[in-house]
């Protein structure tokens, strides 16, 4: 019985020595790529979203942020997603530290198929879906963000807003990236051009939390150069996060 209770107690210790390794290590930026690939999106628009984001990370600027940030490394997770049942991770939880991480990271974006097409545009679901992943991350860090592209309003699930508020009472942060289509644009006309414009339509609905924007593509040319920006400045947040929350801390000393 003895022999018994000391193989117990070694495994349990074992087991708590694994999990404390792994909930423990941190990085500086918790980001979910939360991607629109509904009706709207043809395959022509859909390619040219990939690439921008595989661009993106692979963009000298961005790696140079990466670097000056305090633990050099983010975790990223890329996810498609279209109407309320329609939404799946593309590439897990992967850390990013250097170039040959991010471009390895921007291969597998443009090797990866498509995971939806022909549906209709839940951003509320994708926020709800991202907002899952961030929970599951086997990474911590000061800042969580889900970044959602798309070029069209929420036309299915509950409003947008609703998924944004509970992601905001969680600390988490939405930023949005808008991708302009000229009108008038194909059946989708409504749905890409609505009242006051899909810029607003996301400033109001869909973004919110520390430091949220909205970043705004043209058009879809000029799609990875707005995600370029869109990465450095989160990149530079959760850097002063970070340096805010430490300011924060009561010090130890005497």
């Amino acid at each position: 019985m003895r022999v018994l209770r000391t193989f117990v107690v070694a495994a349990l210790m074992a087991t708590t020595a694994w999990t404390s390794t792994h909930v423990a290590e941190r990085v500086d930026l918790l980001l979910v790529l939360a991607t629109d690939v509904s009706g709207s999106m043809d395959e022509s628009k859909f390619e040219l979203q990939r690439s921008g984001y595989a661009a993106a990370f692979s963009n000298p600027r961005v790696i140079e942020a990466l670097r000056g940030s305090p633990r050099g490394r983010v975790a990223a997770a890329f996810i498609e997603w279209s109407g309320v049942l329609q939404q799946k991770v593309v590439i897990d939880w992967t850390v990013i530290s250097n170039d040959e991480t991010a471009r390895h990271f921007g291969d597998r974006i443009m090797e990866a198929p498509r995971a939806f097409a022909r549906n209709s545009t839940s951003i509320s679901a994708g926020i709800d879906f991202g907002m899952t992943q961030l929970d599951r991350a086997p990474y911590k860090a000061h800042r969580r963000v889900i970044d959602v592209s798309g070029d069209g309003d929420n036309n299915s699930g509950r409003e947008p807003a609703a998924a944004r508020d509970v992601a905001i009472a969680k600390g988490i942060t939405i930023n949005g990236l808008v991708i302009l289509t000229e009108p008038p644009s194909h059946p989708y006309s409504s749905h890409t051009n609505p009242p006051g414009g899909l810029a607003n339509y996301y400033r109001n609905n869909v973004i919110g939390g520390a430091s949220a924007f909205v970043a705004v593509a043209e058009n879809f040319n000029s799609f990875g150069n707005a995600i370029t920006k869109k990465l450095i400045a989160e990149i530079a947040q959760a850097e002063a996060q970070q340096q805010e929350g430490s300011q924060k801390r009561p010090s130890l000393r005497n």
